[in-house]
């Protein structure tokens, strides 16, 4: 078994992780990044919209405290308060270090950096390229790292961490499948960092790529670190809905931020029903629910969405600030949407949860030498992601965890040695589907995203989970058959993957089964009204025994409660 090592291991390419890699690998570490995909290919591409700063171009009087109290107002006041902070704090300097790698932002008459209006917040602050802001994002940040001669591993499924065989608590690295070969990897470093991103591929409809599969929660869970918030999972208002092929296709914020209206099958801008004050630009959990009680009560389109209508902002407009718009619906819809109105549906979009970290250093809480950034870690959000907060979050955390992976690695000896006899029941784990009986992994997470989409998705209710836990033990218990050798086998990957889905599945099911009112994304019709009094605590899910537990401890309030209003 081949092994390789290091002083930082990064798992995952995406915004946070290539962050994360160039600040160690700046800092002095020798960094290897590994990835299940190929390098640049990341849901980062997926942020369309934007990045937040309040750089204060656009809007003055724009500040980091009102960034933050945006960023807290729209979490519903389950964020972790320092690292909503350090967000709002920090941002706008990480934007000019993403112009100082070459990122080529739009800029406004006076040549600064161009900002636009999105959904929850108070100022004009989301810097953006057009509509392609997160490719644009992960393409300098995948040059800067190439220029830095940083060592990329791709196709690879990490399956589990690996603790020190002398601290029980620390972690020295991961192991990996080489999926080309087929053969296993030992990944042996001082300290290794979590940018998996999230899980929407739980859900069958979803705007992320097939590789978000919750891998980093569920490696952190068996490991023993604590997950949190993992009942906050955001719908995306507005996604494609036809062709089939394209369902779940995120349509970008940006659209809105524009001028977009939303609109009804009887022609009516129903968002003045929800918030005549904000409209279009409500918060995401509010535009989704409203989008879905629309369809639900009989006035959606034909096809089952709602009307998405720009076309009144002309065509030089549309071309210049949403091009990759009016591309995706000619490519996939044959829809010229200068001329024509979009349907659009909500989709699974975003994982407010994760892994429980300390705000300053990224680190677990539980076990040091882990890091997590970006999706993967929880806190910064709250209830509910504020659009163009996830960006900003890649590069904030993504170079604090990289900054205190290096600082870690620089103060020990790195490892030389794992636990054999853990790696080998990790290769039995892995090997056991094959040669036997059973179901097809893939048909299983068909079955899985159906389940969760219909028992956990926009609305929730105690008879919906209940019934969607007592379907996930029954899938979990199904027996998993896997053909073919090792090599190049999309089945074994569907199977390792699947198996993260459901531990992660669970999680979401009984957070939000614990969580009995309605706060941000998680709404339960059983319990519609927020509850203040015994609602801030943020859910955690920890793992002893190969048996699910769920805790609670209660939100920190720094800076802000929930008797505040702007200005206080």
């Amino acid at each position: 078994m081949k092994v390789i090592s290091c002083d930082v291991l990064v798992i995952g390419s995406g915004g946070a992780g290539a962050r994360a890699a160039i600040e160690a690998h700046d800092r002095g570490a020798h960094v290897i990044v590994v990835a299940k995909t190929l390098e640049g290919k990341a849901h980062t591409v997926m942020a369309e919209g934007g990045i937040n700063a309040a750089l204060g171009f656009r809007d003055p009087d724009d500040t980091w405290e009102s960034h933050f109290m945006d960023t807290v107002e729209e979490g519903v006041f389950l964020n972790d308060q320092r690292m909503a902070e350090i967000l709002a704090r920090e941002s706008p300097d990480r934007v000019f270090d993403l112009e100082r790698f070459g990122a080529m932002f739009d800029r406004d008459e006076q040549g600064r950096i161009a900002q636009r209006p999105f959904g929850g917040q108070s100022h004009r602050r989301t810097c953006y390229v057009g509509d392609t802001t997160g490719h644009e994002v992960i393409m300098t940040l995948v040059e800067a790292a190439r220029h830095r001669g940083i060592d990329y591993r791709s196709e690879l499924v990490v399956t589990t961490l690996l603790h020190d065989p002398d601290d029980g608590s620390r972690i020295i690295g991961a192991f990996a499948i080489d999926v080309q070969r087929g053969s296993y990897l030992v990944f042996l470093a001082s300290a290794t960092i979590l940018a998996t991103g999230g899980a929407g591929r739980i859900y069958t409809i979803t705007s992320n790529p097939v590789e978000a599969t919750g891998d980093g929660y569920a490696m952190a869970l068996r490991s023993g670190a604590t997950l949190v918030d993992m009942e906050q999972t955001q719908f995306h208002p507005t996604s494609m809905i036809f062709p089939e092929s394209a369902k779940g296709m995120l349509v970008t914020e940006a659209v809105r931020g524009e001028g977009g209206y939303l609109l009804n099958s009887e022609d009516e801008r129903f968002m003045k029903r929800y918030n005549p004050e904000q409209m279009e630009l409500s918060p995401r959990d509010q535009t989704a629910r409203a989008i879905y009680t629309e369809i639900q009560e009989g006035r959606g389109t034909p096809r089952g969405g709602v009307y998405l209508d720009i076309t009144h902002k002309g065509q030089d407009l549309i071309m210049a600030r949403i091009p990759r718009m009016v591309k995706q619906f000619e490519k996939f819809a044959n829809i010229d949407i200068t001329t024509s109105p979009m349907e659009v549906a909500p989709t699974a979009h975003h994982f407010m949860g994760g892994v429980r970290v300390v705000p300053e250093t990224c680190e677990s809480n539980d076990l040091p030498g882990l890091f997590a950034c970006g999706e993967a870690a929880g806190g910064t959000h709250g209830a509910n992601r504020l659009g163009g907060n996830a960006l900003a979050e890649t590069q904030v955390f993504g170079k604090r965890a990289g900054e205190a992976a290096a600082g870690h690695a620089a103060d020990r000896s790195p490892p030389n040695d794992y636990d054999a006899a853990f790696v080998q029941r990790e290769i039995e784990r892995l090997e056991q589907p094959f040669g036997a009986e059973g179901a097809a992994p893939h048909a299983l997470k068909e079955e899985l995203g159906r389940l969760m989409w219909e028992n956990a998705g926009i609305v929730r209710n105690e008879k919906l989970l209940v019934e969607g836990l007592r379907r996930l033990r029954h899938l979990g218990r199904t027996q998993c058959a896997v053909k073919g050798s090792r090599r190049y086998n999309p089945d074994w990957v569907d199977y390792i993957e699947l198996q993260n889905m459901v531990l992660v599945s669970e999680c979401v099911l009984t957070c939000a089964l614990s969580r009995k009112e309605s706060r941000g994304a998680h709404y339960r019709s059983d319990h519609p009204r927020r509850d203040d009094s015994s609602g801030l605590v943020h859910y955690t899910c920890t793992l002893q025994d190969g048996v699910l537990h769920i805790g609670s401890v209660p939100v920190e309030i720094t800076r802000a409660d929930p008797t505040m209003r702007r200005g206080d």
